[in-house]
């Protein structure tokens, strides 16, 4: 049986990023575009206006706000990240924070156009990536997202091991009929390799055209696992606050792991808010609500103190855990290209 981590571990942070359940926040996602010709609802959806978008320094001055609160982990998110022209400078920007506490600077990326600003965000303070791939087949590839990248994809991974990229995750929404079949080519990627795959429970968004019957529940995964490894398959113990409940097969380099939104769900575990790239604030993934920090970050005169108090406010409205499977499917909510991974 897997472990659960020490309840003594324990992050440090302030009251306003401490909700009313005792969960300590402090786990920062950053969207920084909405664009992302990968991962865009065949139908398209409306972009919100440049204007209206946080820019480089907003940014930067809300990680900061978020930093001296006790936040010591920031992923950058979008939309596709690589897109923003200066992502490689805002990479820095962040890593700017580190004596204030910041320890951790990841992007979550389809990897398409990732493999040469590799070096770059290194250099300028990157510490992991997340790459999403949903398949090692070209063609279903081409299918799925609509146009050639596969080979980039690969290089992207091939250059992140080469950089000593830790950790290097490989994000895959499992779908049944879709890819399903390929969950062992996945977990055979981390023979060699240190990567971590994680295997995805397919979740509703608005624009993803959620169906009940492509979802499969990890537990099925597991179990088909089991036939192929028995008893090479082998629990690592869960980190705090983890999201992937996570395993190996004994003598691979790498691991692999189940995040399980839908059929065991975390809430207990939770410590991330997601800034989105409007500026608008959302505590939980599955939530609808939000609050505008933009409009109060451009109001004249405003202070940090003002600013604070508002993701204070944000935060002790955050719900326990959010709706069951049975009506999740049923609530309004972005899509994830405007959310953020």
């Amino acid at each position: 049986m897997q472990q659960r981590a020490s309840e003594d571990d324990k992050t440090t942070v302030s009251p306003a990023l401490t909700d009313l359940f005792g969960r300590r926040h402090n786990y920062l996602r950053i969207s920084v575009t909405e664009r992302c010709t990968y991962c865009m609802p065949e139908e398209g959806i409306d972009l919100t206006p440049g204007s209206e978008l946080l820019t480089t320094d907003e940014v930067a001055r809300l990680a900061r706000l978020f930093v001296s609160q006790g936040v010591d982990k920031i992923r950058l998110t979008g939309g596709e990240p690589t897109v923003r022209k200066d992502i490689v400078e805002l990479v820095a920007r962040l890593s700017e924070l580190r004596p204030l506490g910041l320890n951790h600077v990841a992007m979550t990326t389809n990897g398409v156009a990732l493999h040469r600003k590799l070096a770059a965000l290194k250099a300028a303070g990157l510490d992991s990536l997340n790459i999403s791939l949903d398949t090692r087949d070209q063609q279903k590839f081409a299918a799925f997202t609509r146009r050639n990248g596969y080979r980039q994809v690969m290089l992207a991974v091939k250059e992140a091991l080469r950089l000593d990229f830790s950790p290097i995750k490989l994000n895959v929404v499992v779908m049944r009929g879709q890819n399903d079949d390929e969950v062992p080519a996945f977990v055979e990627m981390t023979h060699d390799d240190p990567l971590d795959v994680r295997f995805i429970e397919y979740m509703p968004f608005d624009g993803n055209r959620w169906d009940m019957r492509r979802l499969v529940p990890y537990r099925e995964l597991l179990k088909r696992l089991h036939t192929i490894y028995g008893d090479d398959l082998v629990p690592l113990t869960l980190e705090r606050n983890h999201t992937a409940k996570g395993w190996k097969i004994n003598g691979y380099r790498g691991q692999f792991g189940f995040i399980t939104s839908m059929t065991n769900m975390f809430c207990y575990a939770c410590n991330r808010v997601r800034l989105m790239a409007d500026g608008n604030l959302k505590v939980c993934l599955f939530g609808n609500s939000e609050v505008n920090l933009r409009d109060v970050l451009r109001a004249p005169g405003s202070t940090d103190e003002e600013i604070i108090r508002v993701i204070e406010d944000a935060v002790k409205r955050k719900k326990k855990a959010h709706a069951g499977l049975d009506i999740l499917s049923q609530l309004p909510n972005r899509p994830m290209i405007k959310i953020g991974g």
